[in-house]
């Protein structure tokens, strides 16, 4: 013990030395102007600035030069500003605009910059990942060259988030361990404690990729090494390492140490604590994510007293800014059930939906084998943000849940929104409305009719000023059209957060105690409503596998009568349905009548089959979808190929310019999301790629089959091919060297993982497509888009093409909008 302590006090001390040598430069003057940009939730976006800078006309700024001229012909000028005391710059003057910073550097040398408050930046050109809710551990490793280097700062609403920071550092040490965002679990006693997961920043400023490394964690005399991945040069990367903690079961905190070596030699060490908490309290414990291979946390509220039976499993999502551990806390105990709280990946993350989806689904599968709830017990609940991701949760996979109870949550992104802003709720063109639609899955309230077998229990502050109660009254109205069993309350004078009963309202579990899920075989009646069978297709013993047009709403209204063999309803935009004929016997013949069409007389061959059905002009049997073709198991939009463990291909196979830029792109993506999903992602060149040693797993393609030399190897049947001038989509054909695309392609060699494309004609195309609201929560983006860099000035007018492949992946059989 007595070593132990010594070596952590000179862990401790080297340090504090660290901190104390290296040199900081604060930002303290610079200039601002906007509004010259609109970014949201959809693809489409415009940016004056970044028009300038990418076709190279961006003037130097000066104080009262003109930017641009607005729609309304006044110009948008360069005004100066000042930080305050608090290193604060806080200014309209650059609202939805940019902050613009210079620093004239004596040589050329690496540093850390670090800004708040912002959503990204570009740092001599390069975009960079931003930290718009002010963490202040977003820490860019930079190369400063010698001379005057330039800084555009992008910022949206200035005055919520308290103003811009920025600095930058100088470090003594090349490469680092970071404590400053830590993922950490608790140690429980009753639980195995040999191999705990801890994320950990590493920073790389050097301009080599750091491979060889090891993580070498010390509790309590216990030392476990762990291989980690490569970092690439001038990143950061939040690594997972192991800690065995199973010498350490005595309430408290208790210090560990972690050691990065290469090649046996100790490159950084830092000390850091672990708390074992007492069985029967609070605690989170963390896990490797298969979304992206990174450690992630939740937290649980454990049963008290638990009885020896299976307890039911309390699911509670938390609001804005919220952890899962604070969220787990704000309940007491329940002698009848455990309580379990996932992250969203961050504090904010995705409001409950994309990956914050993915999240949810990952520890509800964690919670049900660790816990082995009673399977008709399980119940979603949450507050604020975690109320959106209540509706959302629960009309997206009604089958789940036996009652769900929103508290002081928003039903949709359209109406409510968030920093990123709202999905629009109506499109001005075709090709916007196509566009928009990729965000269908987020309309809860076109999916309301999913909430029908499930118990509703909607609580809100009558006084909520974050929240409006509206949105409570809306859905009240709503549900009151065709549910039949749902309760309302609200709190008199209740604000935002009123107590912890909140969210821990005894009105609320007893309403869950007298709901149950039904087994499938007993739900004779099936109404669900689904717009990506990707996401959600499946209800009881019905799945929608393909629609007939991709991503409007699929409805099915099904009645089974177990007695009578029959199986009778209707469709709205399925192409391909199956149904679970589990409940009926071999040798029975069962009668399918659907959308009045002529009866299909199948004979079950044997128990548990699964009849698959395709509409032409009449419903026929048919065989399962081939794997090759759209599917639940894959089903598209850009978004899709971001999970299994996805990968970030660059390209190097063109110029100077264009390697540089697809460098820089999947680094400020790789970025992103770290900020945005607690995530961590592999970088590899495309020289360096092996489809063989990625099996199963996303890939990203930064570039063009003529820079990236991965192109061919995942995507040499995609019909669609963007090369150096040109822009091929089926018998479509674009030209120029200013086209930018996305686009999503299945992996011919997995069933499940996909390909996305972030790429451009010339340097010009892929600067256009440096924007990354595709990792903002509810943003639609469609199998396709191609567009030009004049969208950035004109809007709708650059994009030239977008839509839906079809069923079987062609432009063919499509859906899409064109503008020539």
């Amino acid at each position: 013990m007595k070593k132990q302590l010594l070596v952590y006090l000179l862990v401790l001390l080297a340090s504090t030395s660290y901190v104390k040598a290296q040199k900081t430069h604060w930002f303290s003057e610079g200039l601002g102007a906007g509004p010259c940009h609109t970014y949201g939730r959809e693809a489409l976006y415009t940016d004056q600035l970044a028009y300038q800078l990418y076709n190279g006309t961006l003037a130097k700024p000066a104080e009262g030069a003109v930017l641009l001229n607005d729609q309304q012909g006044k110009p948008v000028t360069w005004q100066a500003v000042k930080a305050d005391t608090a290193h604060r710059f806080r200014s309209n003057a650059f609202s939805n605009g940019y902050l613009y910073l210079t620093y004239n550097s004596p040589k050329a040398e690496t540093a850390l910059l670090t800004v708040t408050g912002h959503d990204m930046v570009y740092v001599n050109g390069a975009p960079r990942g931003g930290d718009m809710y002010r963490y202040g551990w977003m820490h860019l490793p930079v190369q400063l060259k010698k001379g005057q280097n330039e800084i555009y700062v992008r910022v949206a609403r200035y005055g919520r988030w308290g103003g811009i920071t920025a600095r930058l550092e100088f470090p003594e040490k090349p490469v680092m361990l970071s404590k400053a965002d830590m993922t950490i679990p608790h140690i429980v006693p009753s639980e195995s404690n040999d191999s705990l997961w801890v994320g950990m920043v590493v920073m790389n400023t050097t301009d080599k990729p750091l491979t060889g490394l090891q993580a070498v964690s010390t509790l309590q005399g216990r030392e476990v090494v762990t291989t980690l991945p490569a970092i690439a040069p001038l990143t950061t990367r939040k690594v997972g390492f192991k800690v065995n903690a199973s010498n350490a079961l005595s309430e408290g905190k208790h210090t560990a140490t972690v050691s990065l070596r290469q090649g046996g030699k100790v490159v950084d060490q830092k000390g850091f604590e672990l708390e074992t908490i007492e069985n029967g309290k609070h605690y989170s414990r963390t896990f490797v994510s298969h979304i992206d291979g990174s450690v992630q946390y939740y937290s649980v509220a454990p049963q008290q007293k638990p009885d020896g039976k299976a307890p039911a499993l309390f699911f509670s999502v938390h609001g804005a800014e919220v952890e899962a551990i604070n969220q787990a806390r704000a309940y007491k105990p329940k002698d009848w059930g455990v309580l379990v709280a996932p992250t969203n990946r961050r504090p904010r993350g995705f409001n409950w939906e994309d990956w914050g989806r993915l999240d949810a689904l990952e520890v509800l599968d964690i919670a049900k084998k660790k816990f082995n709830p009673d399977p008709s017990r399980i119940y979603l609940t949450g507050h604020s943000m975690g109320g959106h991701g209540t509706w959302f949760l629960g009309a997206t996979y009604p089958g789940n849940w036996a009652a769900i109870a929103p508290s002081a949550g928003y039903p949709t992104l359209a109406a409510y929104g968030s920093h990123d802003g709202q999905i629009p709720d109506q499109a001005r063109s075709p090709m916007e409305g196509i566009l928009l639609r990729a965000s269908n899955p987020s309309n809860v309230l076109a999916l309301a009719t999913n909430y029908k077998p499930l118990g509703v229990y909607v609580v809100h502050g009558d006084a909520d000023p974050v929240v409006s109660v509206e949105y409570a009254r809306q859905m009240r109205k709503l549900l009151g059209t065709f549910h039949t069993d749902f309760s309302y309350y609200e709190y008199p004078g209740g604000s935002h957060w009123y107590s912890d009963e909140s969210v821990d309202w005894a009105p609320l579990f007893h309403f869950f105690s007298w709901h149950r899920i039904p087994k499938d075989t007993a739900a004779l009646a099936i109404d669900f409503t689904t717009a990506n069978p990707g996401i959600s297709g499946t209800m009881r013993w019905a799945t929608v596998h393909q629609q007939a047009s991709p991503l409007q709403y699929s409805r099915i209204q099904l009645n089974r009568d177990n007695k009578k063999n029959t199986i009778t309803g209707s469709t709205q935009n399925v192409a391909l349905l199956s149904l679970n004929l589990k409940g009926f016997a071999p040798r029975d013949t069962v009668k399918v009548t659907l959308d009045s069409l002529q009866t299909i007389n199948y004979v079950v061959k044997s128990a548990g089959e699964t009849l698959y059905l395709r509409k032409g002009s009449q419903w026929q049997t048919a065989t399962a979808p081939d794997a090759r073709q759209k599917g639940v198991h894959r089903y598209g939009t850009l978004k899709e190929p971001f999970k299994n463990r996805m990968v970030f291909v660059y390209g190097t196979s063109g110029t100077k310019e264009e390697n540089a830029w697809a460098f820089n792109k999947a680094r400020y993506d790789a970025e992103t999301w770290y900020f945005r999903a607690n995530g961590a992602i592999d970088l590899v060149a495309d020289k360096d790629f092996n489809p063989a040693n990625y099996p199963d797993r996303g890939v990203i393609i930064y570039g063009n089959a003529t820079s990236n030399s991965a192109w061919n190897k995942v995507l040499a049947d995609c019909p669609i091919k963007v090369q150096k001038g040109e822009v091929v989509a089926g018998n479509t054909r674009f030209t120029g060297d200013d086209l930018g695309a996305y686009f999503a392609w299945p992996r011919s060699d997995s069933r499940t993982a996909s390909v996305a494309v972030v790429a451009g004609t010339g340097l010009k195309g892929m600067q256009a497509a440096n924007a990354n609201q595709y990792f903002s929560g509810g943003s639609g983006f469609a199998d396709v888009m191609i567009f030009s860099l004049d969208m950035l000035k004109d809007g709708i007018k650059g994009i030239k093409m977008a839509g839906f492949l079809g069923n079987d992946w062609s432009v063919e059989q499509g859906e899409f909008v064109t503008n020539k």
